[in-house]
């Protein structure tokens, strides 16, 4: 973050007025100009310029597939245009001057702040740079990252002005935007639909993927916007061409000609592929104009704004991070190869900005210690900590569980070394399994299966018993339980079909329901049996399950699968030392709710999508490591949750902070609230207020404790995470991330509102970024060490993991939430599910998620 100085002293003078516009395509070296003149009759002005008309050569199929064969006729004539500038309102810079000291920010400064990102804007416009919001990407091949499919990342970078306590700011960062990779249509399609070969192209997907982008044939120096596909492959395409005599001249006649054979005979242009394949229109809907796809090249810097795949997403990840050290070296050469010194705008305001980044203090919280199994501690170093030879706080016993896998493929040797090596390294000399029963699974899994039951009861989740290990490496490594493979037909069948028949399958086999079941997936990610399985499982018959597609199988990763099984069936892995003995500050003698809160939206551009909104509660205070979550539906891309309180026709209320409340009175010794503290992810600062007026004070605080009855109002604490900013804090003298913990709250915060800066978790790699926290209303009285010590231990309460995470566990825990049950309505198809589960915002219907099952509504089955 640069630093910035601001004067306030005398008027702030006028933004000087546009220039008038000419048309590139008029060169006034050729043509007198008449000047223009401005006529004092409010603000009106009269331009005039030369018009550039251009007679019978605008390209349309009644002439040839690109235009008249014959030059285009230019004609200049002066013709005036009258424009309307209306002065909306003056911008004084004082007010930002006035933020500084620690005024109240209003909307004046806000308009004084986007006056000044607006001239950062306009700097980078002049370069041709592609701008998206605060950020702006150059045109140069050596920021560019391939990232599969035809998509390319490219990096620039974010700038805006902040109001900071050390004054005016520039904040800059690294930025990353995707772009369709500029080059042949052809290979880009290739790379976009993973085929080998153009006739392999689904040319269906083709037109919606290339629809209203800009190519540039390699024939002529103009940029065309695609409008759609020709109906006939290029050979087959006929156009009408006007017949010419010996002069050039039109004669009116025309006769009928293929796109083809009018570029490689008239054009003289080798087509090598494009004979048997669609052309592309770049005309207008009744006037097309074909171009042959082999000759266009999309334009680069054209935005990609669909929702990157796994393997996209993780190329990006791996291809774009910087360590510490290098980011720093690219934003200070940033700044001084810009200029900003230079703008005049910003010169004219009296800005001048520093050339290095800002110094601050920054402080490292005392690591929280955790209590394991036997009553253990564990300190974590760097952050992180493991159960090498520990056991889990609170195992769960599990007497019936049961395998499933849907036609996933493994390695059956490589599972057996990995299993008999781990054994030996862990001195495993026994194991138990109850009713283990495994369908469709062949000899590796069923090795898979003893190694998850070895390390489980390493750490002490207690299975029943019925062989030993001897037996199971000698006389049953070969034979599962229970063996019955999904045939063909099955795995042709839609996923709702195949978890249906699989659910059939498991009665058909088991005298009751198992209390747990595991299930194999043959994708890793975005598998199309997650939602439906996960459906069924979880709303319909109310078992948790919890879904693997092991590619690599070592300690490491069953541990990991252990922690979270332990979670879903209602144990502890871990807890902090302070929450074990119940002293945690201002918590352990006042019932105290803790709230996460976070809504997730469908991807970019998918209206129909609705929003998914979660809200986790803390249970068993004085614990703060055990949640339950409620989650709702609710119109798209709408950010404020409206779900928390939900009056019913008949009086009672359905919404999710009663859910929440009732659970709490009941696992707390029927112990109601006095304290809540809400964390809420996911909202910008422009939306404040909003989490104020309507989420708390009109909803949770005056609705729902009304509805239940209660005088008195608890006392709130509500506390927003930022994840998306682009703030960093790099070590002074070291090249390595800032440490776990590290937390600024001076300088670089806001001048008048309660902010800070944390960084909880160890950045191994590449630049750690930290969460970003606004404390908006503190009724509890937290002092700022008690506050961000409760912030800091919370990032160590995540069960899932044994790391300290970047944000509190109760916003990640309703992410994963709301993730997990938007998979319940993926796979449905909206336009035909029941009116009983439609629910009308304005003219959207919204569809209703289907309600968890009693048995696991309060578990935590989003681990």
């Amino acid at each position: 973050m640069k630093k910035s100085g601001a004067t306030e002293e005398g008027p702030s003078p006028p933004l000087p007025p546009p220039p008038p516009v000419i048309p590139p395509t008029v060169k006034p070296q050729q043509v007198d100009l008449p000047k223009y003149s401005i006529i004092s009759r409010r603000g009106v002005v009269d331009f005039a310029f030369p018009l550039c008309c251009r007679e019978n050569g605008s390209p349309t199929a009644g002439g040839s597939p690109n235009g008249n064969v014959k030059r285009s006729k230019l004609s200049f004539r002066s013709k005036t245009f009258k424009v309307e500038i209306s002065y909306s309102a003056k911008i004084p810079l004082k007010s930002i001057a006035l933020a500084l000291k620690g005024n109240e920010v209003d909307s004046g400064t806000q308009d004084a702040l986007r006056v000044l990102d607006i001239a950062l804007r306009q700097q980078a416009a002049s370069r041709g740079c592609l701008l998206v919001r605060q950020s702006f990407f150059h045109d140069d091949s050596r920021n560019f990252v391939d990232v599969g499919g035809g998509v390319t990342g490219v990096r620039g970078f974010h700038s805006s002005f902040r109001p900071t306590q050390g004054g005016l700011s520039l904040n800059m960062d690294v930025s990353t935007t995707m772009i369709l990779k500029p080059g042949p249509v052809i290979d880009f399609l290739i790379a976009n639909q993973n085929v080998r070969e153009p006739r392999y192209i689904d040319w269906a997907k083709a037109k919606k993927m290339l629809k209203n982008l800009r190519v540039k044939p390699r024939h002529r120096n103009m940029e065309f916007k695609i409008i759609g596909l020709s109906e006939k492959p290029c050979n087959q395409q006929f156009f009408p061409m006007k017949v010419k005599n010996s002069d050039g001249a039109n004669e009116g006649d025309t006769f009928e000609i293929t796109v083809y054979d009018y570029f490689t005979k008239h054009c003289g242009i080798e087509l090598t592929f494009s004979a048997y394949l669609p052309c592309l229109d770049v005309g207008k809907p009744k006037r097309p104009n074909y171009l042959p796809v082999e000759l266009c090249s999309l334009v680069s810097l054209q935005r990609y704004t669909k929702s990157l795949s796994s393997m996209q997403r993780a190329s990006l990840v791996e291809k774009s991070r910087q360590k510490p050290q290098e980011r720093m070296r690219t934003l200070t050469d940033a700044v001084k190869n810009y200029r900003y010194d230079e703008d005049p705008v910003l010169s004219a305001c009296g800005i001048s900005i520093e050339k290095q980044l800002t110094q601050v203090d920054g402080r490292i919280l005392e690591t929280p210690m955790l209590k394991v199994g036997n009553n253990e501690d564990c300190i974590p170093r760097n952050g992180r900590w493991n159960f090498n030879n520990k056991s889990l706080l609170k195992p769960i016993r599990i007497e019936r569980w049961i395998v499933v896998n849907f036609s996933a493929r493994c390695d059956s040797s490589h599972i057996s070394r990995e299993l008999i090596n781990s054994g030996r390294k862990k001195g495993i000399v026994g194991f138990y399994v109850l009713d283990c029963l495994v369908l469709y699974c062949s000899s590796m899994i069923s090795i898979f299966v003893l190694h998850l039951s070895q390390l489980y009861c390493l750490l002490a989740l207690s299975l029943a018993h019925s062989h030993s290990i001897y037996d199971a490496f000698v006389k049953e490594i070969d034979r599962p339980f229970t063996l019955i493979e999904e045939d063909q037909q099955s795995r042709r069948a839609s996923p709702v079909a195949r978890v249906e028949r699989m659910v059939e399958q498991m009665k058909s086999k088991l005298p009751g329901p198992p209390e747990f079941i595991l299930c194999v997936l043959p994708e890793r990610k975005n598998s199309d049996i997650y939602g439906p399985w996960k459906k069924k499982c979880l709303s319909d018959m109310g078992i948790p399950t919890q879904c693997i597609a092991p590619a690599k199988i070592n300690d490491q990763y069953l541990t990991n699968v252990l922690l979270k099984i332990n979670s879903k069936l209602g144990g502890i892995n871990s807890l902090l030392a302070m929450e074990h003995s119940s002293h945690i500050p201002l918590i352990k003698d006042t019932p105290t709710l803790i709230l996460g809160m976070d809504v997730s939206h469908g991807s970019p551009g998918r209206s129909d999508i609705p929003s998914i909104a979660a809200v986790v509660g803390s249970r068993c205070w004085p614990l703060i490591s055990r949640y339950r979550a409620s989650v709702r539906t609710q119109s798209s891309k709408m950010e404020m949750i409206d779900a928390l309180y939900k009056p019913l026709a008949n009086g009672t209320d359905d919404g999710i902070i009663r859910e929440l409340l009732m659970d709490f009175y009941q696992t707390s010794n029927q112990c109601k609230p006095k304290q809540i503290i809400v964390f809420r992810d996911g909202v910008s600062e422009s939306q404040f207020n909003q989490v104020l007026n309507i989420e708390l004070d009109q909803i949770v605080k005056l609705i729902a404790y009304q509805h239940l009855g209660e005088a008195d109002v608890p006392k709130f604490t509500v506390i927003v995470a930022q994840k998306n900013h682009h703030t960093k804090l790099f070590q002074a003298n070291g090249p390595e991330n800032v440490p776990p913990g590290t937390v600024v709250d001076t300088k670089v915060v806001h001048p008048r509102n309660y902010d800070f800066y944390m960084c909880a978790q160890a950045g191994m790699i590449g630049t750690s970024r930290p969460a970003h926290y606004h404390v908006l209303l503190d009724e509890i009285g937290f002092t700022p060490d008690v506050l961000q010590n409760l912030i800091h231990s919370l990032s160590y309460v995540y069960q899932r993991s044994t790391t300290a995470i970047s944000i509190v566990a109760p916003i990640c825990y309703a992410h994963l939430a709301a993730a997990q049950m938007a998979q319940f309505i993926k796979f449905e198809d909206f336009s035909e599910t029941s009116s009983e589960r439609i629910t009308s915002v304005g003219s959207i219907p919204v569809p209703e998620l289907p309600r968890l099952h009693q048995k696991v509504a309060s578990s935590m089955f989003f681990c």
